[in-house]
């Protein structure tokens, strides 16, 4: 009688090399992961910080064919001058429009309404961006 070969059962005797080379992937994957995380919320944050006139549109309201009113709110330094550009678009997204909006004062944040001559029906107003104005 020859005796039958036995093999010891999976895992019995400690991890298999491809366990071990799982979990460094893993480990790998999440360093890396972490790593991009961090550096997108450092861009973010040095972007956002680094802006001295930062925008929103809040609404914007067609009047007729030909102009368009758009409720803009703006914060900024006190001592800062700036310039916000919008644009209207038609349904083809084409541009209808374009305003230069100028932010002076001394107030930090500015609540206005401007309203905006176009060249036909504007569908949608968006608002470009914002940044200040050095004055000569």
């Amino acid at each position: 009688m020859v005796a039958a070969q036995q093999t010891p059962p999976e895992g019995r005797y400690g991890r298999s090399a491809d366990a071990r080379a799982d979990r460094t992937l893993r480990t790998v994957g999440l360093v890396l992961g972490v790593l991009a995380l961090a550096l997108v919320g450092w861009f973010g944050f040095s972007y956002v910080s680094g802006a001295d006139v930062s925008g929103e549109l809040i609404k914007f309201k067609v009047v007729s064919d030909d102009s368009v009113e758009a409720h803009l709110e703006i914060r900024k330094d006190s001592d800062v001058r700036g310039v916000c550009t919008l644009r209207a678009m038609d349904e083809e997204d084409g541009e209808v429009g374009r305003k230069d909006v100028r932010v002076d004062g001394d107030e930090s944040r500015v609540d206005t309404v401007v309203t905006m001559r176009t060249t036909g029906l504007a569908a949608s107003v968006e608002l470009v961006n914002c940044e200040s104005v050095r004055e000569n």
